[in-house]
């Protein structure tokens, strides 16, 4: 056997959002069935290199896959070295045996999966005639949300704003050149939230940017920035109101948008109503009324990255594409 050898332009080449956004709804499935070993993130926080490592893993049955993902993150790396600041590499082994099938570069996974994770809430959680979409951000993220809610849904408008006003105008071109909607830069936070049908938060901010009373009834907000304890970009009392449902009760409520509502007391872990999957499974409930408002936190989880990882390997085997060695 041999081992297959992925690049970044290799990994470019296979990656699509409707694929993707498929094989995160199975993740999300078969996490939700049972189905997956995932243990907890593993982390290595260098204050001192201005650097945080993360390692995720699991193990699906619905695979057949053991996935180790790490990601690198040297935030100082472009001024002092002119290199890239995050390089994630996945491994992927063969969940019979061990067999190392597959190394890729994995900095565009990570991206398009979580990406296609709010276009997987969208799908069940939004209304279905949601057509305005309010975006705190103008990131990598900011992005690749809004391409994901298109697959998922007829949008026409994106408010966008950032704390980064030079953002603004490469988004609107960008956005409006690759999707046909238009985008409407806002010089505030509130000017992009209210008369949103659906809300995107995906910054790394530190305080709520989204108040409470701009929400209107019947929104449906994807809350991907606050992946860790001491983030946030949600005012607490949101939750009050909302349908709340996470990607993964243990993750979002130790280190995700949903902690800060819980220490505030506002809630506590038993109003969440479902995880994601038991949702796309018809365990639970998505939304039942055009008045709900409903939150999506999510984190991250290794499967996502199995998931998109193994259509990404099996691709490349069936077009040839990518560089085979003897590994082992």
């Amino acid at each position: 056997m041999k081992t297959l050898i992925l690049t970044h332009e290799d990994v470019k080449s296979l990656l699509n959002m409707k694929s993707t956004i498929e094989e995160v709804e199975e993740a999300y499935k078969s996490f939700n069935s049972g189905e997956v070993t995932q243990p907890p993130i593993m982390s290595i926080i260098l204050p001192e290199l201005n650097s945080e490592t993360d390692v995720k893993a699991s193990y699906s049955a619905a695979t057949g896959m053991i996935c180790i993902k790490s990601a690198p993150g040297f935030w100082d790396n472009m001024k002092k070295y002119n290199l890239p600041t995050l390089f994630a590499t996945i491994n992927l082994f063969d969940g019979t045996n061990g067999f190392p099938l597959c190394i890729m570069e994995a900095t565009l996974i990570t991206g398009i999966r979580t990406g296609a994770a709010g276009g997987v809430s969208v799908k069940a959680l939004a209304r279905k005639d949601s057509r305005i979409v309010g975006v705190i951000g103008a990131g990598t993220q900011a992005r690749m949300q809004v391409r994901a809610i298109k697959e998922v849904l007829p949008i026409t408008t994106v408010k966008v704003w950032s704390q980064f006003p030079s953002e603004l105008d490469s988004y609107k071109k960008d956005i409006e050149g690759e999707l046909g909607v238009e985008v409407i830069p806002c010089d505030s936070a509130q000017k992009a939230v209210v008369g949103s049908d659906i809300i995107v938060t995906a910054t790394p901010g530190k305080e709520p940017f989204v108040k409470d009373e701009w929400v209107k009834p019947g929104t449906h907000i994807c809350a991907i920035g606050a992946d860790f304890e001491g983030k946030q970009e949600l005012d607490v009392k949101l939750f009050a109101r909302a349908k709340i449902v996470v990607d993964s009760i243990k993750q979002c409520t130790t280190g995700g948008e949903t902690l800060n509502p819980i220490k505030a007391g506002i809630i506590t872990a038993d109003d969440i109503h479902a995880e994601i999957g038991e949702v796309v499974l018809g365990k639970k409930a998505g939304r039942t009324n055009d008045e709900e408002i409903t939150i999506f936190d999510t984190t991250g989880m290794s499967v996502q990255d199995n998931a998109t990882a193994t259509g990404i390997y099996k691709r490349a085997l069936e077009r040839s594409i990518g560089q085979s060695i003897n590994f082992v």
